[in-house]
C-alpha cells in the first residue's frame, strides 16, 4: 500500500473507527468488535464517495447505506457520530444500554441516520434491492432527458452469513435480473464465522455465482485504500448490479487475535485493546478517542451534504421542470381522498380476493406511488394493476417465487420515501415471510402483506395449503393489523383504515366466494376492528366470527332465537384494532353479562379474550371440496347452534325456517 499523505491521514482516521469500536463494545461487555474493526479502511474511503447530509438524513437523493450485517452496529454509530449525525459520544458511550439510542442492532426511526432496521443476516440485503427498486421507479416517474432528479446510489455492505442466508439469493437473483445498476454490494469477505473459518460449512465462488445472477463483479483487497477508492469511483458509471468482493481480516489490528473468530462477537479485553492503540500510535489509556484532525475530515460531511443538497433543491426550482416537480409531490404526498373504491354493494357474493383485486386497482389508478406485486401468483391472487404497466416504468412488481425476498424488498420500497407496496402471495406461504413482517412489525412500516386463500376453503389442495395456524401467528406481532374481511364492502373499509396507518398490515382473503352482507351496518367501526352486525333485544349470547365464518353465524343467530338464545352478532374484520379499543367500546360489542362463542377456521385460541368457547381448528384439515371440509370441521350453522347450546345449558333441536 503506498504510505502517500491521504493514505497516512485514512489510516489513522480508520484506526480511529476501530478504537471507538472496541472502547464501546469493552465499555458494554457485549457486542461486536471484529466486523467494524475489518471494515474501518473501506468505511473511510467510502466515506468520501457517500453522498448524504447530516443535518437532514430524509434528504431524499440521498445515497442510501445499509448495514446488513447488523452486529457491526460499532461501526454504524461511530460513523454516524464522526459525520456529525445527532449521535454523541455519550450515545457511543452507552452502547447496548437501556433507552440509549445505540442498541445491539441498529433500528430505523431510533437513531438518526439509520436507513432501515438489521439483523436477522441477509435482510439487509434484499432492503437494500428495495431501495434500489424503489429508486429506479421514482426516477422513471421523475426524471428528464436534461434534468435527473434522482441520481444517487444504493450501497450495501454485507459479509459471508449475509451471503450465506437463502434471502440473499432470492434478493440478488432479482436485482441481476431486473439490471439495477444503481445497487452496490460490498462484501466483507473476512472467512470467519462464529464458528470458526467459513470453509467448514461453505466453499462455493461467490464471484461466479454473482457473474451468474448478471452482476458487475470487482475484487479487491478491503485494507489497500488504493483498491477501495477505485472501486468505488468505477460503480458510478455501472450498468448493472455491482458487488465488489472486499477480502478484509476480521479484527484487523487486534494485535493476536487479528483474524480470529474469537473477534466476532465478544469484547476484545483492556490488554489487547491498549497493546492495539499502542502499536498503531494512540495513546493507550485514552479511551473513546478522536484525534482532532480525523474529526475535522469526517464533520466535512457535514458542509459537503448541505452543499449537495442545496444545489439538487436549485435543480428543483428550474424553470423547465415544473411537470417533473409535479410528479415528485405527487409521490410524496399520495392524496387517499382521490381513490374512487368500487362499490360492491349490488353483488349478492364475492370472493374476498376478487373484491381485493378491485381495490387495489382503485388505489394504484388514484396514488401514483402505490405499487406492488405477487410471487408469481398475480393471476391467482387477482393482484394484477390492469394497464398500468411493469416495473421499471409501469406499477406491476414481479418476484419470482421468492416470498422472504419479496417482504423485505417491499419493507425497503416502503422505506424509501416516494413509494407504498403491496406485496402478494397465498397466506400458507406466509411462513417464508415472517422474518421480515416482523421487522416490518418492528419498524412501522407501512408495507401491505396480500395474502390469499385464507383457510381450509383451500379444499383440495389440503392440508399442505391450509393456514390454520398463521392467523394467530401475526395476530401476536406487536403493531401488525391482521385483517380478515367478511364481504367485499367490508374489504373496502378495511382499506380505507389501513392506508391512514403507519404501520404494517395483512389482508388475508378468501379463495371462495362470500356472500355480501346485507348494507344496514355502520361500516365506521370497522376501523376499530370489530362491531356488531346484528344486535337483538335483551341478548344473553354473542357470536363472534370473522371472514367466511360469519355467515353462519348469522344464519345460527337467527335459529338460536327459536330457541331462547339471543344472539348478538360481532365481525371481527381486525382482532389486533380491537384490542387497541378502550374498555367502554369493547364492553359495547361484547356484553359481559352474554356468553361468548367466537368462530374461525383457524386455530384461534386468541379469541379466549373475549370469548368463553371458541370453535376453531384443532387439526392440520384435508384435502376435498371446501364446501365438504367446512361440513367435517364444524364450520356450519347447525354445528354453531349445537355449541351455543352446550354453552348456554340448552337442549339443541333442530328449527324449522317457519320458526325463525
Amino acid at each position: 500500500m503506498p504510505m502517500t499523505e491521504q493514505n497516512i491521514m485514512r489510516k489513522k482516521m480508520a484506526n480511529t473507527i476501530r478504537f471507538l469500536a472496541a472502547d464501546m463494545v469493552q465499555k458494554a461487555n457485549s457486542g461486536h468488535p471484529g466486523a467494524p474493526m475489518g471494515l474501518a479502511d473501506i468505511a473511510v474511503v467510502l466515506s468520501e464517495h457517500l453522498s448524504h447530509n447530516p443535518k437532514n438524513p430524509k434528504w431524499l437523493n440521498r445515497d442510501r447505506l445499509v448495514f446488513s450485517g447488523g452486529h457491526a452496529s460499532p461501526l454504524i454509530y461511530s460513523l454516524l457520530h464522526l459525520w456529525g449525525y445527532d449521535v454523541s459520544m455519550d450515545d457511543l458511550k452507552n452502547f447496548r444500554q437501556l433507552d440509549s439510542i445505540t442498541p445491539g442492532h441498529p433500528e430505523y426511526g431510533h437513531t438518526a441516520g439509520v436507513e432501515m432496521t438489521t439483523g436477522p443476516l441477509g435482510q439487509g440485503v434484499a432492503n437494500a434491492v428495495g431501495f434500489a427498486m424503489a429508486r429506479a421507479y421514482t426516477a422513471n416517474q421523475v426524471n428528464s432527458e436534461t434534468c435527473e432528479l434522482i441520481d444517487h446510489k444504493v450501497y450495501c455492505l454485507c459479509g459471508d452469513g449475509d451471503l450465506q442466508e437463502g434471502i440473499s439469493y432470492e434478493a440478488c437473483a432479482l436485482a441481476g435480473h431486473l439490471g439495477l445498476k444503481d445497487l452496490v454490494l460490498i462484501y466483507d469477505s473476512n472467512h470467519i464465522t462464529i464458528e470458526g473459518d467459513t470453509s467448514i460449512a461453505w466453499s462455493e465462488d461467490v464471484e461466479k455465482r454473482f457473474e451468474a445472477q448478471n452482476w458487475n463483479v470487482i475484487k479487491i483487497n478491503g485494507h489497500c485504500y488504493t483498491d477501495i477508492d477505485k472501486a468505488l469511483t468505477e460503480v458510478k458509471n455501472a450498468n448493472k448490479p455491482t458487488i465488489i468482493i472486499a477480502n478484509t481480516i476480521i479484527g484487523r489490528c487486534a494485535l493476536d487475535l487479528e483474524g480470529s473468530h474469537e473477534t466476532h462477537g465478544a469484547p476484545l479485553g483492556e490488554e489487547i485493546i491498549c497493546g492495539s492503540k499502542e502499536k498503531e500510535g494512540f495513546d493507550r489509556d485514552k479511551k473513546f478517542f478522536i484525534p482532532e484532525d480525523v474529526l475535522l475530515r469526517f464533520r466535512c460531511a457535514i458542509e459537503q451534504g448541505e452543499l449537495a443538497e442545496k444545489e439538487w433543491i436549485h435543480r428543483q426550482k428550474e424553470a423547465p421542470l415544473v411537470e417533473q416537480n409535479e410528479a415528485l409531490a405527487r409521490l410524496l404526498n399520495p392524496d387517499f381522498s382521490a381513490i374512487e373504491f368500487p362499490d360492491f354493494s349490488n353483488d349478492k357474493e364475492m370472493a374476498t380476493r376478487d373484491s381485493n383485486g378491485k381495490i387495489l386497482n382503485a388505489i394504484a389508478k388514484a396514488v401514483p406511488s402505490f405499487i406492488g406485486g405477487s410471487a408469481d401468483l398475480a393471476p391467482s391472487n387477482k393482484t394484477e394493476l390492469k394497464d398500468m404497466g411493469d416495473f421499471p416504468k409501469g406499477k406491476n412488481l414481479h418476484f419470482g417465487i421468492r416470498e422472504h425476498a419479496m417482504a423485505a424488498i417491499t419493507n425497503g420500497i416502503a422505506l424509501y420515501g416516494t413509494t407504498i407496496p403491496f406485496n402478494a402471495t397465498f397466506f400458507v406461504f406466509s411462513d417464508y415471510m415472517k422474518p421480515s413482517a416482523r421487522i416490518a412489525a418492528l419498524t412501522k412500516i407501512q408495507n401491505f402483506f396480500v395474502w390469499t386463500h385464507d383457510s381450509i376453503g383451500v379444499g383440495e389442495d389440503g392440508p399442505t395449503h391450509e393456514p390454520i395456524e398463521h392467523l394467530s401467528q401475526f395476530r401476536a406481532l406487536p403493531n401488525f393489523y391482521v385483517w380478515r374481511p367478511a364481504d367485499a364492502t367490508e374489504n373496502v373499509e378495511a382499506w380505507r383504515t389501513a392506508l391512514e396507518m403507519k404501520a404494517p398490515h395483512g389482508f388475508v382473503l378468501s379463495r371462495q366466494k362470500l356472500k355480501t352482507l346485507k348494507p344496514e351496518r355502520d361500516f365506521g367501526d370497522v376501523s376499530k376492528g370489530a362491531y356488531i352486525v346484528k344486535k337483538r333485544e335483551d341478548a344473553n349470547f354473542t357470536l363472534m366470527a370473522s371472514g367466511s365464518e360469519l355467515m353462519p353465524c348469522l344464519q345460527a343467530a337467527c335459529s338460536l332465537e327459536a330457541l331462547g338464545i339471543r344472539a348478538n352478532v360481532v365481525s371481527v374484520p381486525c382482532f389486533d384494532l380491537f384490542n387497541e379499543q378502550d374498555e367502554a367500546y369493547k364492553a359495547q360489542v361484547v356484553d359481559a353479562n352474554t356468553k361468548v362463542l367466537a368462530v374461525e377456521a383457524a386455530t384461534a385460541t386468541e379469541y379466549y379474550r373475549y370469548a368463553d368457547d371458541v370453535l376453531g381448528m384443532e387439526t392440520f384439515g384435508a384435502s376435498a371440496p371446501a364446501e365438504q371440509l367446512f361440513e367435517k370441521f364444524g364450520f356450519t350453522q347447525e354445528n354453531i347452534m349445537k355449541r351455543a347450546c352446550k354453552l348456554m345449558g340448552v337442549e339443541y333441536k333442530e328449527v324449522t325456517k317457519e320458526e325463525c
